[in-house]
């Protein structure tokens, strides 16, 4: 309770420290240590000031006096090696998109927010609700289901395809209730466990945040985390590849601080040790579930600045003298929230309490008491000058118009009554849960941003490959079709690390999900891993020698197969013995490109059979074979 009632100390004059101490100030974070306390420390200081942020907003550009001296784009940090990309995947359903209706006469759930205590309710008439309510005032499980389940299903095959292991994922939840509900959804439909998914808010469970979120980033459990805000600005958790939202953000500084969540750059390492199949981490996925990509933001500051602390404490220390700006815009967040869920008894009994006042009437009130420029309109009509007056105002009429205001804003809630029964009503406020709606996916896809970079990926990698047809060895024998000479794993090698380094940073995964994310029906496999004579294949399907783009083993299968029926049909027969070989040879080309006389002996899976076992079982041919095989299955 005491950092509630302690008064923002005013900082003066200091002999020890004067005032040109410093020629130059750095303030990081800037978009949040331009106010109040620290606005007095920086304006302390005779010194240039730089501040630094990696969201900076028209409150820091306005204090900067709009002298914007360096940026750094994302791009160029991503170009830098300092962050990673990202994709967006959106997935719609129809409740999200139009809200639901519940016929009179269902029954439905009410559950308190506090206590999460239920009842059930039968509907006297027809309940309708609109996507704005959604897990504010109602709860329809069937949504968060059908979305868990979509996300759940696309996992392997289309966000992170060839994955066996969930990706570390922060969902961002609108409140408590709503992400208790997403955790305990997502337990059922994964069927991992409760350390699988975890909720990491101010409202702990019993495990302590700070165990979850350590847990989260350098542990293998919990895969997937559940918060609010508490995980949203200033945690670095860099194993994190889906940032997964299902709230809305309307602030576009808090909604990059929430993105910058999957930005981060992580050692291959240190990814692969809380997530194993991960080779590197070249992006990340927005799993947008509710439009977030798509809506207008605002440079608006988050008002609650206290969100682990109660509200009837907020509301005491305000009783206790407390006008800590803090303090009062976290109330007024508190109350404007509050306005939404008021029964038309809850506002009667608020207006005959308050002497006439509205909920919304009190939250106003605390807002404006804290805007300066109101202090300032305040203070002018104080010292009897026009709204439009240009005649400055001293520093002590605008100190005395700010304690007016803020005085005459808080006394409402210096009445015990009033304070006793707003938290009486935020307490009994319900959620009403939806268990009847039923929810269909409307569509579950990539963004049009990620096509528009996947084309640009694709074309890209074809220009490399017409621009360096001539110069690179495994190029010049793919265009040569029929080939003059065999491809040579070394020759794939080479082309691989010229398209591995900058300004092109490819590699087979990569491009193979460019060209599914184009036109899936003609790329195949593109749920599966990659393997690096894939990149035989993306050569020969940029350059149409193929209408598919198909896993190399596969087309190596292919041809095995017809050349294991010509072979019958010329009156060859194998045993079971010599298919068994014969298999494991194929799988080594389709790896390795070739097999010669020369390396036969080499092979692993020769040596451990015994090179004299081999030609035991195919006798004098198996010279012929090896040459054969080695020519045709990679044609």
């Amino acid at each position: 309770m005491a950092p509630l009632l302690r008064e923002p100390e005013l900082i003066g004059y200091n002999p020890a420290i004067p005032i040109e101490a410093f020629d130059v100030i750095i303030t990081d974070e800037c978009h949040r240590s331009i106010y109040n306390l620290w606005a007095q420390v920086l304006e302390y200081f005779d010194a240039r000031l730089i501040g630094l942020t990696a969201t900076p907003n028209k409150q820091a550009f306005g204090y900067f006096n709009q002298n914007l001296v360096m940026e750094y784009p994302h791009e160029a940090a991503v170009a830098d090696g300092v962050n990673v990309n990202y994709d967006v995947y959106r997935i719609r359903t129809n409740i999200t998109e139009a809200g639901s209706r519940v016929d009179a006469g269902y029954y439905v759930e009410k559950r308190d927010r506090e206590t999460r205590q239920t009842r059930w309710e039968e509907l006297d008439e027809d309940f309708l609700y609109d996507p704005n309510q959604l897990d504010c005032d109602v709860v329809a499980p069937d949504q968060i289901r059908t979305i868990v389940q979509t996300f759940r299903d696309k996992l392997f095959n289309e966000i992170f395809p060839g994955r066996t292991e969930v990706p570390k994922t922060l969902i961002f939840a609108k409140d408590d209730n709503h992400a208790e509900t997403i955790v305990a959804i997502i337990r059922e439909e994964f069927g991992k466990g409760n350390d699988f998914a975890q909720k990491i808010t101010y409202r702990t469970t019993g495990a302590n945040p700070k165990d979850l979120i350590k847990a989260f980033r350098n542990s293998y459990n919990p895969r997937i985390a559940v918060t609010v805000d508490m995980v949203a600005t200033g945690t670095d958790i860099k194993p994190v590849e889906i940032v997964f939202f299902m709230r809305a953000v309307k602030s576009r500084s808090f909604f990059e601080q929430m993105k910058g969540r999957g930005v981060r750059v992580i050692r291959p390492d240190d990814l692969q040790a809380v997530t194993p199949d991960a080779v590197l981490k070249d992006h990340f996925v927005i799993v947008d579930a509710v439009g977030v990509c798509e809506q207008d933001k605002t440079d608006s500051r988050p008002m609650e600045k206290k969100p682990s602390v109660a509200f009837e404490s907020l509301l005491q220390a305000i009783a206790f003298g407390n006008i800590e700006e803090d303090v009062i815009t976290t109330v007024a967040g508190r109350l404007a929230r509050m306005e939404h869920r008021l029964s038309e008894e809850d506002e009667r009994r608020i207006h005959e309490v308050s002497g006439g006042l509205t909920v919304r009437d009190i939250s106003h009130r605390l807002v404006e008491a804290v805007n300066p420029d109101r202090h300032l309109e305040q203070a002018r009509a104080d010292c009897g000058l026009a709204p439009d007056s240009e005649e400055p105002v001293s520093d002590e009429a605008m100190q005395a118009a700010a304690k007016k205001m803020i005085g005459e804003a808080v006394a409402p809630l210096h009445d015990p009554a009033l304070r006793s029964l707003l938290v009486e009503i935020k307490e009994k406020n319900e959620i009403t849960i939806d268990h009847v709606s039923q929810d269909q996916v409307i569509e579950a896809g990539f963004s049009l941003d990620a096509l528009d970079r996947a084309r640009v990926v694709v074309d890209s990698f074809e220009k490399f490959i017409e621009d360096n047809r001539d110069e690179i060895t495994a190029l010049q024998i793919l265009y040569s079709k029929p080939y003059r000479t065999r491809l040579k794993f070394e020759d794939v090698r080479a082309l691989a690390n010229a398209i591995e380094q900058p300004p092109y940073l490819w590699s087979e995964s990569q491009l193979w999900q460019a060209y599914a994310a184009l036109d899936k029906s003609k790329v195949k496999g593109a749920s599966g891993k990659r393997i690096l004579t894939d990149l035989v294949s993306l050569v020969r399907f940029a350059i149409q020698q193929d209408n598919e783009l198909v896993p190399f083993p596969e087309r190596v299968n292919a041809n095995f197969n017809t050349w294991l029926a010509s072979q019958e049909k010329g009156g060859r027969k194998f045993t079971a013995e010599q298919r068994r070989w014969l298999e494991m040879i194929r799988d080594h080309i389709a790896a390795n490109l070739s097999i010669t006389r020369d390396d036969f002996e080499d092979v692993p899976f020769i040596q451990q059979g015994g090179l004299g076992q081999v030609y035991e079982v195919f006798g004098d041919e198996l010279d012929g074979i090896i040459d054969e095989l080695g020519e045709v299955l990679v044609a």
